[in-house]
C-alpha cells in the first residue's frame, strides 16, 4: 500500500482529497500549519472526525521572514503571498514526507477554482518552487492534468482519481454526501493576510519596522491601531477583553498608557518617550475614555510617570486610524 501525506486545511476540498485517496487504497496522513496568520483548528477537527493522522507544524517566525516579508512571486490583492506560501507549505511537507516515509504529497486544490492561484501555471510554479514538484498529486483534478510520476509508477490508480475543475462547488458537495462528509466549514479564506484591514496594519508595521517579529504581528489582531507619525504608533483596546489581550502580550518596546480616575482603555505606545508624539498618544487614550469634554486627565505613562492632557475627541482620532 502506498502512503500519501496531504496538506490539510480542514476545508472541504482538503478533506475530500484525503478521502478520495483513502478510497483508492492509499494510506493517508496529513500535515497542517500554524502561524500568526492562520491556525490549525479546522484541520484538527477534520482529522479527528475522519481518523486522519495529523502533524501540526508551528512555522510563525520562519514563515514571516521567508514568505511574508520577501515573497518571490509578490502579493495578491492584499498582503497575501499565496504562491510563495503554498510552495513553502509543500516544502515543509516534503521534508516531513521524507522523515516519516511517505511516498508522495497531495493537496485538495481544484484546477480553476481560484483563478489567480489555482490555474495551471500557478500550480506548476508552486510545485517547482517547492522543490518537490514531481512528488505532488492533486487528486481532485488529476484527470484534467498530466499524469504524475506516482500514477505512472502505480502508486495511485489514475482511474480512481477525479477531474474536477472550475469555480462551482456542487460536485464537491455531491462527493461529500457520497463519502459521508456532513460537517465541514463554509468556503472562506481563513488567512488574515487576505483581509484588507489586517493587511493595512501589517503593511504599515513592516514599512516602519522591517525587523518586526511575530510578537508585533500578534498585536495587529487586537485594538485600534493609530499611526501618529513615522516614528510613533499607538494601539488602543476597544473593550476589556482587548485590554487584557494587549496587556498579556505587552512587548518590552511598548509604553503602557492608562487614563487615571476615569474608565477607559489600555494604550500601547511605540515611539519617542519625550515630545509631541507621546503627548498626542496620551490625549488619544484619554479621548477614548469616559472623561467629560474638556476635562484635564492624568495619564499614567509606564511606571512612575504621569502626563496631564486634555482628551482628544474621537472624531479627531479618525485621521490617525489605520
Amino acid at each position: 500500500m502506498s502512503k500519501g501525506l496531504g496538506l490539510l486545511s480542514g476545508g472541504l476540498d482538503s478533506i475530500l482529497a484525503c478521502l478520495v485517496l483513502r478510497r483508492a487504497g492509499v494510506e493517508v496522513a496529513a500535515v497542517s500549519f500554524s502561524s500568526p496568520f492562520f491556525g490549525a483548528g479546522k484541520a484538527r477537527a477534520a482529522a479527528s472526525a475522519h481518523g486522519i493522522p495529523l502533524t501540526v507544524l508551528e512555522v510563525g517566525p520562519e514563515h514571516l521572514e521567508q514568505v511574508v516579508k520577501r515573497p518571490r512571486y509578490g502579493y495578491g490583492s492584499n498582503m497575501n503571498p499565496c504562491l510563495d506560501c503554498h510552495a513553502y507549505m509543500f516544502r515543509q511537507a516534503g521534508r516531513l514526507m521524507e522523515e516519516q516515509g511517505h511516498d508522495f504529497l497531495f493537496s485538495g486544490e481544484v484546477l480553476g477554482q481560484r483563478p489567480m492561484s489555482q490555474n495551471k501555471q500557478a500550480l506548476a510554479t508552486v510545485a517547482k518552487f517547492s522543490g518537490f514538484g514531481p512528488r505532488i498529486l492533486r487528486p481532485l483534478s488529476a484527470l484534467v492534468m498530466e499524469p504524475t510520476a506516482m500514477e505512472q509508477a502505480g502508486l495511485v490508480e489514475r482511474e480512481r482519481l477525479l477531474g474536477l475543475s472550475g469555480r462551482g462547488r456542487k460536485p464537491q458537495m455531491d462527493l461529500a454526501r457520497d463519502l459521508g462528509v456532513r460537517d465541514y466549514p463554509a468556503p472562506a479564506g481563513g488567512c488574515l493576510l487576505t483581509e484588507p484591514g489586517f493587511s493595512r496594519r501589517l503593511k504599515d508595521l513592516l514599512a516602519h519596522d522591517p525587523g518586526a517579529g511575530v510578537e508585533m504581528v500578534e498585536l495587529l489582531k487586537h485594538g485600534r491601531h493609530l499611526r501618529l507619525s513615522p516614528a510613533a504608533k499607538l494601539i488602543v483596546g476597544r473593550n476589556q477583553a482587548e485590554n487584557q489581550a494587549l496587556e498579556a502580550i505587552l512587548p518590552a518596546t511598548a509604553l503602557s498608557l492608562v487614563a487615571q480616575g476615569v474608565a477607559g482603555p489600555l494604550g500601547l505606545y511605540f515611539g519617542p518617550t519625550e515630545g509631541e508624539d507621546l503627548e498626542l498618544a496620551a490625549a488619544l487614550v484619554a479621548g477614548y475614555g469616559q472623561a467629560a469634554p474638556g476635562q484635564e486627565v492624568g495619564v499614567q505613562a509606564g511606571p512612575g510617570r504621569r502626563l496631564m492632557v486634555t482628551p482628544l475627541p474621537r472624531r479627531l482620532a479618525q485621521g490617525y486610524l489605520l
